[in-house]
């Protein structure tokens, strides 16, 4: 018989530790060990049990899911920690990444979302709400948007010969300039989009600029 993941929840809101038990109390391979309505006595249920997975409010009274995350690094402790959260905001999802927790899930999918991310947390994976996938896609698009927006008409027209899986010599020869400036304008082109290696500029080039 496969051994059951231990889990635990701690929220403020009773009603959703409610609802989410009566989600995870259908699936065999689990096993709710304990709840707690803040901080201080979700640390407790962590030290003391030790369960595979401990399904934290961010937002929970003294301390809060941030500062136990904390301890439970510091202190070297196998519980994985899942967030439950009502913020979808870029910097909030990042210092989560932060600090190494594998499942961030909102609020408002809790009961949708909750068992498939434990699923990727069991695993080691990672897992986040699609909203919030969507939310650091978004993001990412749009600075990579405003990256391009910096380079010149010059540099745009050599990154997208770049994409196109020309040299330098060739870009050299086609625009009559000298290697050197080609050379100069992809040194450029790297500093304004922010990536480094001798390959990055052409992976970027392919990936991102129509052939």
């Amino acid at each position: 018989m496969t051994e059951k993941l231990k889990i635990i929840l701690a929220d403020d809101h009773p009603l959703l530790i409610q609802g989410l038990a009566q989600v995870l109390s259908k699936r065999d391979n689990l096993q709710i060990v304990g709840q707690a309505v803040d901080g201080e006595n979700a640390l407790d249920l962590i030290r003391n049990l030790k369960p595979d997975i401990a399904i934290l409010d961010v937002q929970m009274p003294k301390p809060d899911g941030f500062e136990i995350a904390r301890i439970v690094t510091g202190e070297k402790l196998s519980t994985k920690i899942i967030f439950l959260t009502m913020f979808k905001e870029e910097a909030f999802i990042k210092k989560v990444i932060e600090l190494g927790v594998k499942g961030y899930i909102l609020k408002e999918s809790a009961v949708t979302d909750i068992v498939k991310c434990i699923d990727a947390v069991a695993e080691d994976k990672f897992f986040l709400s699609p909203q919030v996938s969507d939310v650091l896609l978004n993001q990412s698009v749009k600075t990579k948007k405003q990256s391009e927006s910096k380079l010149t008409p010059a540099e745009t027209n050599i990154l997208s010969l770049i994409g196109k899986g020309k040299s330098s010599k060739e870009i050299a020869d086609e625009l009559f300039i000298s290697i050197k400036t080609v050379e100069n304008h992809r040194t450029n082109i790297c500093k304004k989009l922010g990536i480094t290696g001798n390959s990055a500029l052409l992976k970027y080039a392919l990936k991102n600029i129509p052939s």
